[in-house]
Parts: structure tokens; sequence; C-alpha cells
């Protein structure tokens, strides 16, 4: 009897060190949306999977350390490929991690996420989202089927990324590959390397060793409650992100793209002006060069009153003002260090606020 209470004591003893140890430990919110992550095939060696058929659940069982970093809670958003990314998607996640961020309760949050549209994603949440806790997508180039998944590493690497105190104040980040980059910047440039997330223009923030993140530079844009954030006698005093506030929106701005290339037409973008598209951004070439026949159609769409941006299929540099276009003449918006993809986010979330493209223009001045 005395043996029996002994160890009932003692069982109550380590449950209470356990729960301890536990609130120790940072609060990392986990929000799932499926993707190569959760991706699941017929073969372990074989490319051919569908993605979005594992569970949050199942994902964190398949990592057991990442329960040595963070006490660790998620739930299922979505469970899609990341092709199938839509505004309505987007809005649902960020009002939640928004939700998240006000209840004060988590000192990070980890998005798994398919890789295709992952950049989009993490500059959306960039622009919508308002606090220095670190907001950290993660994905897989391999389904957790595979003989070499790379998905459980990455998760466990995003959240150790997200539990740290270093990358408070970084803004939105992408976990990948044992590298972390800013979301402004970061896009995917192989389809199916492991290594296919980069910085072209700036390079990675910072990589993760023996778990534990390791940060070379700050990033170059921050947001806007990072102003007194002080890290290591580091003082992020430069607030130049814009913020959008989408508390009340149940849409977006329809925006789309127009590529670039020789002997292209006029029509390809007629579809969005007979459609009543807000804004047109154009992937030209060069430094968002615009093709002959294509320059009087986008002159028609900014006299009926749609947003022009020009962007450029070339993969680094910027799209600069005044180059070879004269916007200020035609009213066009140059897009600077922004993909299409990207700049199209930042243009439909610039018309929930108006439709002046001098304002517009200094949105994407100061992204």
């Amino acid at each position: 009897m005395n043996f029996l209470k002994r160890f009932s004591v003692l069982s109550v003893m380590m449950l209470v060190a356990v729960t301890m140890m536990a609130q120790e430990l940072p609060k990392v919110y986990i929000l799932a949306t499926g993707g190569t992550i959760a991706g699941s095939g017929s073969s372990a060696t074989k490319s051919n999977y569908s993605a979005g058929q594992v569970a949050i659940g199942t994902l964190l069982d398949a990592v057991p350390a990442i329960n040595d970093v963070a006490y660790v809670e998620g739930e299922q958003v979505v469970n899609i490929g990341s092709q199938d990314m839509s505004d309505d998607v987007w809005l649902v996640l960020a009002k939640r991690v928004n939700e998240l961020i006000a209840s004060q309760k988590v000192n990070g949050i980890v998005i798994t996420h398919g890789t295709d549209t992952m950049e989009e994603t993490a500059f959306f949440l960039s622009l919508v989202t308002d606090s220095n806790i670190p907001i950290v997508l993660v994905g897989a180039m391999r389904p957790s089927t595979a003989i070499s998944a790379d998905g459980p590493v990455n998760l466990y690497n995003a959240v150790v990324t997200a539990a740290s105190p270093a990358s408070m104040g970084r803004g939105v980040l992408v976990c990948m590959n044992g590298k972390v980059y800013g979301a402004a910047d970061v896009t995917k440039t192989n389809t199916t390397s492991v290594e296919t997330f980069q910085s072209p223009n700036s390079g990675a923030l910072g990589y993760i060793h023996n778990g534990e993140v390791f940060y070379y530079h700050a990033p170059d844009r921050v947001g806007r409650k990072f102003v007194d954030h002080v890290h290591e006698g580091t003082l992020f005093n430069e607030v130049r992100t814009p913020y959008f506030n989408i508390d009340g929106l149940k849409s977006l701005p329809k925006v789309g793209i127009a590529y670039g290339y020789s002997s292209v037409e006029g029509d390809v973008v007629d579809m969005m002006i007979d459609k009543h598209y807000k804004g047109i951004v154009y992937a030209g070439v060069g430094n968002g060069n615009i093709h002959k026949n294509v320059f009087p159609e986008l002159e028609k769409a900014r006299k009926d009153g749609i947003i022009v941006v020009r962007s450029s299929r070339v993969p680094t540099g910027a799209t600069t003002l005044d180059a070879e276009v004269d916007d200020n003449k035609y009213e066009f918006v140059a897009s600077w260090g922004l993909n299409p993809q990207k700049a199209r986010i930042l243009l439909m979330l610039a018309l929930t606020k108006t439709d002046d493209w001098k304002t517009i223009q200094k949105y994407f001045n100061n992204y």
C-alpha cells in the first residue's frame, strides 16, 4: 500500500513537472492548409502523388522532436493543393492569424502550405497582419510518403524558427530546406528540387542548424509594430511596409496578370477589360516593357479607370519608374522589386483603399 501511495505521488509529481515544462516552452500554433507536405503517393520512389491528403495531427506525430522545442497546437484550415489557393481562403486564413495574434496566447504561428503559391500567401499575410511575433510558412517538395520526404525536417525547422526570440520583428517568413526567407523577396525557382525557394535579389535571411535559427541580417522591409523592437542591439526603426486592415472584407477586387512575349496580341488584356477587372498587372519584358500591340489596350484600360501596373517576367531586378515607359504620362504604376504575382496582391489590397494611381504608386514605392 505504501508503495502504491509513493508510486501515485511520484506519478503526480512527474505530471506536474511535465506540465511545468510545457508551460515554460514557447507556444506555437500551427494552421494547416494542405499541400505537398500533406501529400500522399502510392510509391515511395515516384514523383506522382496527391496533395493535401494528410491531416495536421498525422504530420505532427511524424516529428516528435517538435515537442522539445515548443508547446504545439494545430488546426486544419483547409486541405488543398496550393495551385487551388484563392482569395477566399486567404481572407479566412489571415483573419484566423489575426485572431491568434489578438489572443496574445501564442509566441509564434506556423502555416503548412503547398509550395506552388506559398510566396503569394506569405506576401499577402505580410500586408494584412500587424504583429512582431513570427509567422512562418513551410511546405515540402516531396510528399509525406516519399522515401526522402523533406516535410518532417522542414516542419521541425519552421517550429524552431517560430519559437525563437531571434525571429521576433522579422515579418512573415518562409522556412524551407534549412533556410529562412523574407516574404517580400522569396520566390519558387525550380519545379521539383528541394532547394527551390530562393531570394534572388537579397538572399536568405538566415538558416537553421542543430535546432537553432541563425540570422545573417534583418529583412529589408519590416512591419508596422516592429519600429520599437530591439533584438541583439539592432533597432528595426524603418517602417516601410503598408498595412491593410481586412476585418470587414468579404472579397478582394479582381486583378489579373497579362504576360508579355514576342508578337503578343493586344487581346491578351481584352478579357480583363471586358469583365471589368479593377486592375491589370502586365508582366512585361526587360524593365517591364510593353509590346506595341498591347500598349494601346493598356492605355484604353487606364482611361476606363483600370489601374495598370508594369512588372516584369525577368526573375531579378526591379521594374523602375519612367525608364523606357513614361509612367507619369500614361498613369501606369511601376512594381519595383515585386514580381507579377506579388504585384497583383499589393494592387488588390491597394484597391480596397483607393483607386488613385499616384497613391497606389506610393504603396509600391514603400512595400
